[in-house]
């Protein structure tokens, strides 16, 4: 994945140059960048995570013995659970203020049962002033909206759940 720097990097060379819009994907990660009246929004989605479990079993503190140390990775099984109405979450590419809709007095972007294209808005995060616009990034319908009008989101926090098309 791009390092902030790297980030950065394309914002200013995007911002110079006649393009409109940039999108990159490379081990899993995604970026898209598209000049927009001026701003350029940034779109990155996160990269899968593997959690795993460490393990360590100690020795009785009385023995004059070292301790034994052993590390063992688990995957956590899931349990099979019933198929989900969803194939698809909208995740938070940042931390910010999640805002349904444009302004206090305006309609929400989308609401459940919702149809979205690949560049619909769905949301916008603000992040330190900056208003930033979340694309829905697939074609469905919107099934569940996670995410509370101004409640504070996490990186990676899943907003949108969708079935796509």
């Amino acid at each position: 994945m791009l390092t902030i720097q790297e980030i950065n990097q394309l914002i200013d060379k995007l911002d110079q140059s006649t393009i409109e819009e940039f999108s990159y994907e490379a081990n899993g990660g995604k970026i898209k960048l598209k000049k927009n009246a001026g701003e350029t929004t940034t779109h990155v989605a996160p990269r899968p995570v593997v959690q795993t479990e460490e393990v360590v079993s100690q020795a009785n503190p009385e023995s004059t013995t070292k301790p034994e140390v052993s590390t063992e990775e688990t995957v956590t099984k899931e349990e099979p659970q019933p198929k989900a109405d969803y194939d698809h979450e909208i995740v938070s590419p940042m931390v910010g203020t999640f805002y349904s809709s444009p302004s206090p007095d305006k309609p929400a972007y989308v609401q459940v049962g919702d149809q979205v294209n690949e560049d619909s808005i769905v949301c916008i995060l603000e992040a330190m002033k900056l208003f930033n616009e979340i694309e829905a990034d697939i074609t469905g319908t919107i099934t569940e909206i996670l995410a509370e009008n101004g409640e504070l989101v996490e990186y990676g926090q899943p907003l949108f759940r969708i079935k796509k098309a």
